[in-house]
This record gives C-alpha cells, sequence and structure tokens, in this order.
C-alpha cells in the first residue's frame, strides 16, 4: 500500500484526542494579510474553516481588507490625512471602508466557504448592533473602539449550523454612525463576548520571536508585558499582542498569534501537536482532553 496513505490514516487517527477536545469548542479566526489577495489561499483557508465545522468546532470568522480599502480609496481619488502614522477616516472614506468590507471582501470569503461546501452567512458589526462603537481618538474621525457588544446573534448562527463571516464595521452610540475597526481589535472584542476558546489571529509573520529570533510557542500575560518593556515585542506586534491581552483577560482561554502563509496553519495549530505559532493564555494546559 502507498505509504501516504498510510501516513495519512495515521495522521487522522493522532487528531482523535484533539477533535474531542475541541467538539463544540468557538474558535474566532482573524483572517487577513497575503492570504486574502490569493485565490488558492482563500481556498485553503476555507477549507479548513469548513473542515473545523464539519468535525463539531462553531468557527467564526472576523476580517479585515486594508489593502483594498487602499486601493478603491486611490480609484475613487480620495485622498486620506494621516495623524501620528494612522489614517483619519471622515464621512467619505468610512463609506468607502463600508462599501469594500461588508461588500467585496465579506461576500468574497463567504463565496469561497460555501464553494467548499460550507454554509457561510456574512454580516457586519452593524447587524443586530453586534458591535456599538465609540471613537477611539477624535483626531482619528470614525475609527471605532468597542464599547457594546451583542453576539447574540453570532451563537444563533453557528447554532443553526451556519459559519458567521464578521466585517469589521460598527454602528455608533448614536444615530446613523458608522465606525471602522480594526480587524484583530473586532475579533478580540467578538472572541471575548463570547468568552470563546480559541482567537486565532493570522498574520504574514511566525508569531512572537525572542531577542534570538526565534518563535515563542507559549507566554503567560505576565510573560509578553516583560517582552514588551524589554522591547523583544515592538511595532506592529505590540497592537496584536493587546489584542490577544485583553481578550485573555475578558474570558478568551487562549489567544494564537500564528503564520496565516503556512499552508493548513488553522489545522496544524488546532489539530496536531505541533501547534502553529505562539499562544497566549493564563491558564496551564490541560494534558489531559477532556472526554464527553
Amino acid at each position: 500500500m502507498d505509504r501516504d496513505w498510510i501516513a495519512t490514516a495515521k495522521t487522522l487517527s493522532e487528531a482523535l484526542p484533539y477533535l474531542q477536545r475541541y467538539t463544540g469548542a468557538v474558535v474566532v479566526v482573524k483572517f487577513g494579510g497575503n492570504a486574502m489577495g490569493d485565490d488558492e489561499a482563500m481556498a485553503e483557508f476555507a477549507r479548513d474553516v469548513v473542515l473545523m465545522k464539519q468535525v463539531g468546532m462553531n468557527p467564526v470568522v472576523v476580517h479585515g481588507g486594508g489593502p483594498m480599502i487602499n486601493e478603491m480609496l486611490a480609484k475613487l481619488g480620495i485622498k486620506s490625512d494621516w495623524v501620528r502614522g494612522k489614517r483619519v477616516t471622515d464621512k467619505a472614506t468610512v463609506e468607502v471602508v463600508e462599501m469594500i468590507l461588508s461588500g467585496l471582501v465579506n461576500k468574497r470569503i463567504v463565496q469561497a466557504i460555501n464553494d467548499q461546501g460550507g454554509r457561510a452567512v456574512g454580516i457586519s458589526g452593524k447587524d443586530d448592533d453586534l458591535m456599538v462603537c465609540e471613537a477611539d481618538d477624535p483626531e482619528l474621525g470614525f475609527v471605532g473602539k468597542p464599547v457594546e457588544m451583542n453576539v447574540q446573534i453570532v451563537r444563533d448562527l453557528y447554532g443553526a449550523g451556519l459559519i458567521p463571516v464578521i466585517a469589521p464595521v460598527a454602528t455608533g452610540v448614536n444615530d446613523n454612525e458608522t465606525f471602522n475597526v480594526n480587524g484583530d481589535t473586532a475579533a478580540g472584542a467578538i472572541a471575548g463576548a463570547l468568552q470563546a476558546d480559541r482567537l486565532l489571529l493570522l498574520t504574514d509573520v511566525a508569531g512572537v520571536k525572542n531577542k534570538a529570533g526565534e518563535v515563542i510557542t507559549q507566554m503567560s500575560p505576565d510573560e509578553v508585558h516583560a517582552l514588551i518593556e524589554d522591547g523583544t515585542i515592538s511595532g506592529g506586534m505590540i497592537p496584536k499582542v493587546e489584542t490577544a491581552l485583553k481578550a485573555v483577560k475578558e474570558g478568551v482561554r487562549a489567544v494564537v498569534i500564528l503564520d496565516g502563509r503556512v499552508a493548513n496553519a488553522c489545522l496544524l495549530e488546532l489539530l496536531t501537536e505541533h501547534g502553529a505559532g505562539s499562544m497566549i493564555r493564563s491558564t496551564l494546559t490541560r494534558v489531559k482532553p477532556r472526554r464527553r
């Protein structure tokens, strides 16, 4: 018999404790980066999400879409002002943001999941007042900070066998307000409100690295704070780990910052001993999976 098939059967057999461990688990996945612009990578991600649902998990996808927004703003000739390296989101910009995130990007991901045999439904933070925001910084305009989360709609969707795909566009406290929310921030807030078992933040880097450039596979919140203070964690990784820390504090069991460029990154992380990134958790790992 072909060795490859034997290896496949062995891999499936070895996945059993992980499959048992994650049955019924809510797993929030932040999808973004390079994979979104590549049809093949998008299809592979979609297949992983469908498989997660098939084996009894409840995946919830939250996505970004920065590059597509930039592209459309340029096409429409809408110039952006910047304050301390961050884009000011005025009324014209937030309309484009909503159009691209809730329309183009959201439905593309929904379609990719459905094409792989899943049942995905796309919503935004506006649906059923899922995410209510206020201005994160008045100077930045309509950039939102979640202040109220109403996640029942997400539970209703995955409870009905559907895969929710959520665009990070939110409503405001005042009528007719629209806010653009950072994708990681939105995913963290949704995972926290759902008390998710896992939050997977897919990035374009291998994970959090130590001074020697090696990926740190597991950290406690205290260790993360120490690494920020000594400068090991810096730049764009700081907001990611801050999102992770906030989510863990709000009751998410563990957050993993992992490399979305790696094939089947989500499955590697959840269903194998290998893992695929840097895990931040406040509790010790359960040594033996709980059997139902």
